[in-house]
């Protein structure tokens, strides 16, 4: 039988740098041939064999309802009928920052774009006229998106500057990122001491889903409200992925619960609340907020931002997951993978950690849950590629790189986890001792 995938992978690679358009795609990291998709439905999709999958990516986290909700489809087609993209303002686009801000204590203003790699450097820009500073902090192992500024890694040494991670990032364009270990609070304590009244804003993923899926502790992350607090920084959350994925009001709503008074400065949301549509937003306070032009001195601009078929789409998602129990039927859902995960494990007599939250998961082959971006890298990255090579084989989609979280939706049936616990079984059996 003729591999489809195969075909199109050479054909794509003689057009597309490295065959794809996002890297992780490519499969490089765990080997193989990338799936190349046909059409996705609920819990599944067919690659381009016919082949029927289990996804476990969701579009890398947007896909809370599963593929192809009725109500959103009904919804995106009313739009696109009305017209795709007018350059001007719509009423959805009200509706949407509407629903943003009521789901959201922390903001009180938002403003919509497209991609969350442009709300994070957008937020980036705005605390940083805001303030009137120039430093920023961020961590080893949290991804932002691929902004100049943030494609960076630790420095050697403590509270160091960092050094790009890409070609193409002159040294100088970073040298007023401040790159720490997560979790780390001799680090923070230390970037603060030093630099602190220069500091515009600390980024930070709450729950970490690029290092695959790694908490801020509760005392590293009230650690940070506080330094912010007697800085003058802004404390800037990067929900990407958890925002309305892990809990209706984000990750920012679980560690509330945890810390009382907390709530960040700035958010940075996408993915969920675009319902797989290319839709982002950053927001914050209304002072902060009111720094951005037409009204303020910081300039960022979009011609698709706020697009009619897209706010439609994120319309569409957003009432469907806040109706009453949603979120507490996919948190067992998940749940329920990940400690079936650990229990077939521990009979295969493999080391596996697990964690999840909400509708997100992440897993290690390692006896304990990592704390940071250096404990991650010590994962037996050929294992990890032998799981997945095994768990795909038998119709399970899951990541293909250690170093990204998973996402379960609503769509995703018992027997679906059932299934999944089956060729886990299977190939947890036949990983290399």
């Amino acid at each position: 039988m003729t591999d489809r995938n195969a075909e199109l992978f050479e054909r794509a690679k003689a057009l597309i740098p490295g065959g794809v358009n996002s890297p992780v795609r490519a499969f490089r990291a765990v080997g193989g041939t990338p799936r190349f998709v046909q059409r996705a439905q609920g819990a599944h999709f067919w690659d381009a064999n016919g082949r029927r999958y289990i996804d476990y990516i969701g579009s890398w986290g947007p896909m809370i309802l599963g593929h192809g909700h009725p109500a959103v489809v009904e919804a995106v087609h009313k739009a696109a009928l009305d017209g795709f993209s007018f350059g001007a303002p719509t009423e959805r686009e009200v509706a949407l920052a509407e629903a943003i801000v009521e789901l959201v204590p922390s903001l009180e203003m938002v403003r919509l774009v497209s991609s969350g790699t442009e709300a994070g450097m957008s937020a980036i820009r705005l605390a940083r006229g805001a303030t009137g500073r120039k430093k920023i902090v961020k961590f080893e192992g949290c991804y932002h998106g691929h902004a100049d500024a943030l494609l960076v890694k630790a420095g050697s040494g403590l509270a160091t500057f960092g050094n790009p991670t890409s070609a193409g990032v002159p040294p100088e364009v970073v040298q007023h990122t401040l790159v720490l270990e997560y979790n780390n609070l001799e680090q923070l304590e230390a970037a603060f001491a030093e630099h602190g009244a220069d500091i515009a804003c600390l980024m930070i993923e709450p729950i970490a889903g690029n290092m695959n899926f790694v908490r801020a502790s509760v005392p590293f992350m009230t650690r940070c409200r506080e330094l912010c607090t007697k800085h003058g920084a802004l404390l800037a959350f990067d929900e990407v992925m958890t925002g309305f994925r892990v809990a209706l009001g984000g990750a920012q709503s679980v560690y509330a619960k945890l810390i009382p008074g907390f709530e960040p400065d700035m958010t940075v949301m996408g993915k969920v609340i675009g319902g797989g549509m290319p839709l982002a937003a950053f927001g914050g306070k209304r002072a902060v907020m009111e720094q951005l032009a037409p009204l303020g001195p910081v300039y960022q601009a979009g011609t698709l931002s706020g697009n009619p078929v897209a706010t439609a789409c994120g319309l569409a998602t957003l009432a469907e997951i806040r109706k009453p129990g949603f979120f507490d039927a996919l948190s067992a859902r998940t749940r329920a993978l990940v400690d079936g995960l650990k229990a077939e494990a521990r009979d295969a007599g493999v080391a596996f950690s697990g964690d999840s939250e909400g509708g997100m998961f992440g897993f290690f082959l390692m006896p304990e849950l990592p704390q940071n971006y250096q404990t991650v890298m010590k994962t037996d990255g050929a294992r990890f590629n032998a799981l997945f090579h095994g768990l795909l084989d038998r119709g399970v989609y899951i990541a293909p790189a250690l170093y990204e979280a998973g996402f379960v939706s609503a769509a995703h049936s018992e027997q679906d986890i059932a299934d999944t616990l089956s060729a886990a079984r299977e190939a947890l059996r036949q990983l290399p001792r």
